[in-house]
């Protein structure tokens, strides 16, 4: 039993960031159903405190709904659906981009999909939206992840079945099923759909002109969580002995060095496609992916 234990953690510590967003919201949905079976309730009440609800003074009662209706999902192809395209997506995003701009991406699309909800469904009349209910589903973000992929390299083909399409041919038509989505029933998921596929986009172009939107971002949730670690209260003062280069230190230095080889190489991506990259290139990309 300790050596079955073992294995299960060193598999969960070798999944990367997307697969473990992934796990979360597996656990979620079977809390849920356990929730359903133990209580007796209906499978839609069993999360209803992660929901993000339409109403803003809801919203305001419970506000950390803005993150957690992401990682809930009632019905199974809803949650299958969202984790296999997940899957697919972040599988090139990890290979392509570092970690943490690629958590940055998919949060951002999480946040801007509710705040999205919340903006239209306070603006526009209650007789229009009355059969709208609280929002669900991790498919802001998975958006925003496939429509910067779109945006960033749109000449970049891929293969469905045996016919090959661009990228941006792919962006453009979940944009438009989205669009095509708000005069049908799920109206509240689509706004989040779109919500999410802005913010992917403005995160490429902008990324394209050497501005990552989602520094400020990075910041703030290190801030965050810094105010929950455990500080010492002993202080210690030490000499920094680490060798500066042009003002930074070593580490910095060579970040700023792996980074512009990383976007030499999507250059090169984006120009002649994934196969264009030597295996040396493919390497490395894997390396920083997991970084």
């Amino acid at each position: 039993m300790t050596s079955l234990n073992h294995d299960i953690q060193d598999k969960l510590k070798n999944l990367n960031v997307f697969e473990k967003i992934m796990a979360v919201n597996v656990l979620v949905f079977f809390i849920g159903w356990l929730i359903q079976i133990i209580r007796k309730i209906p499978r839609s009440y069993t999360l209803s405190w992660l929901e993000l609800p339409k109403e803003f003074l809801d919203f305001v009662v419970k506000p950390w709904s803005i993150l957690t209706y992401g990682f809930t999902h009632y019905g199974f192809f809803h949650l299958l659906f969202n984790m296999v395209v997940l899957y697919f997506v972040s599988r090139s995003m990890v290979n392509l981009f570092p970690s943490r701009q690629s958590l940055n991406i998919y949060f951002l699309g999480i946040l801007a999909g509710g705040l999205s909800f919340l903006l239209v469904y306070n603006i526009v009349p209650s007789s229009i939206t009355t059969t709208v209910g609280s929002l669900v589903g991790a498919s802001a973000g998975v958006n925003a992840l496939l429509i910067f992929l779109c945006a960033y390299m749109p000449n970049r083909e891929t293969r469905f079945f045996s016919i090959s399409i661009k990228l941006w041919h792919i962006g453009a038509a979940i944009v438009i099923f989205d669009v095509i989505g708000l005069f049908g029933v799920n109206q509240g998921g689509n706004v989040a759909h779109l919500g999410g596929s802005l913010i992917g986009y403005l995160y490429a172009t902008q990324l394209i002109k050497g501005k990552d939107i989602g520094t400020g971002f990075s910041k703030f949730v290190d801030y965050f969580s810094n105010l929950f670690k455990k500080k010492s209260p002993l202080r210690t003062v030490h000499r920094n002995k680490k060798q500066t280069m042009a003002g930074h230190n070593k580490e910095e230095f060579n970040e700023f060095n792996n980074q512009k080889k990383i976007d030499l190489i999507l250059d090169k991506i984006s120009k002649s496609g994934y196969e264009s990259l030597t295996k040396e290139e493919k390497s490395f990309l894997f390396k920083a992916g997991k970084n």
